[in-house]
């Protein structure tokens, strides 16, 4: 079978190489690796084989969960929003999956629910973010109403952190204080507790507590422009050159005329678009590496193809060279997603089915 140019390389000893360095940041932490979303679309599977040395995974619905079970992964998995109806309860106790709670309503369908397993439940407090948690103030009334039930509960703690990724004054104080809300509605019980994500491991030790919940880092990405540790990325995004072509000075390129020529450019077109995952929004002077060389996008990405100004590479580049969209140590994932109004998450999430995965190692 022939595909299109357009394919992604899933480095699988970059997964294990960034849960390494994540076991060195956090030593004293079991690790939690987030594996939701397919794996941050690597393919929940493959990621979940590659970290087999984390402590558990986390995922974000019970569906994910069942796939890492039916595929043989015995690991500690937790349900990272809980249950969305009561009725999926039975199939968490027969495949002994921890469960978020952070809500009332589920509360109430965990108490109703006569089991003997005992079930792992993570009360999720609400610290400052205002997306899913119990109030602080509502922490001792949820604990006794499962320390008082008939039922089994072995229970955690944990929240999410807000902004720990941005570095300005004001986040890091938003931050600090999320830490010290959390410390102090959980210091009354000896229970386990999480806290950390990516952005916490890297740059709030004090937030490490018992388990860290790496995500985006082990994936490579979500790290600053000069990291202090060699986290490797795992997605590398590849195509080719299908068409080179003179244009000159004063003509458009792409859809909408947005890009004019100020003077005669040589102008390659790559078979890629948003139709694989690459941003549509992205702008123009978005860099794509063509023959290990930094190449500004030019007009608007189409659904299959993008172009790109090879000015400075006319005796060297020929049709069918490679080009990276993001992936190697010229050119992140954050770089492009910066170029395109959005995030790294978004990017390798979005790769869409048309594009070949293709594992290496090394």
């Amino acid at each position: 079978m022939i595909y299109r140019p357009a394919k992604a390389y899933i480095n699988l000893s970059s997964l294990a190489h960034n849960l390494r360095l994540i076991k060195q940041l956090a030593p004293n932490s079991k690790v939690l690796a987030v594996i939701k979303a397919n794996g941050y679309g690597h393919g929940i599977c493959r990621v979940a084989q590659q970290l087999s040395n984390a402590d558990g995974f986390a995922v974000a619905s019970l569906d994910e969960a069942l796939l890492l079970r039916q595929k043989g992964f015995l690991h500690r998995i937790l349900l990272l929003e809980g249950l969305f109806t009561a009725a999926e309860l039975p199939q968490v106790l027969h495949n002994r999956l921890d469960l978020v709670i952070h809500s009332q309503y589920q509360l109430e369908w965990l108490l109703a629910h006569r089991h003997s397993v005992a079930l792992n439940v993570w009360i999720k407090i609400d610290t400052g973010m205002h997306r899913l948690g119990f109030h602080p103030d509502a922490v001792q009334s949820v604990v006794q109403s499962l320390m008082e039930s008939d039922n089994s509960y072995q229970l955690n703690f944990m929240s999410h952190f807000a902004s720990a990724d941005e570095l300005q004054v004001h986040s890091q104080a938003f931050t600090q204080q999320q830490i010290e809300c959390f410390k102090t509605h959980c210091q009354a019980w000896d229970y386990k507790c999480s806290l950390a994500n990516s952005a916490g491991i890297l740059h709030y030790p004090e937030s490490h507590l018992d388990w860290v919940r790496p995500g985006i880092l082990l994936y490579g990405a979500g790290v600053p422009i000069k990291p202090r540790h060699p986290f490797k990325p795992v997605m590398r995004l590849e195509s080719q050159v299908i068409a080179l072509k003179w244009i000159p000075a004063g003509d458009f390129v792409g859809y909408g005329n947005r890009w004019q020529a100020k003077k005669d450019t040589y102008v390659g077109v790559i078979a890629i678009g948003y139709g694989d995952g690459y941003p549509r929004h992205a702008k123009d002077g978005t860099p794509v590496v063509v023959n290990g060389e930094r190449v500004p996008l030019i007009g608007r990405v189409s659904m299959d193809m993008i172009t790109v100004d090879l000015s400075h590479q006319v005796d060297k580049v020929k049709v069918g060279d490679r080009a990276i969209l993001w992936g190697d140590a010229l050119l992140s994932v954050d770089e492009v997603a910066q170029c395109a109004d959005t995030i790294g998450y978004e990017l390798l999430t979005g790769i869409t089915l048309r594009v070949p995965f293709i594992e290496v190692n090394g």
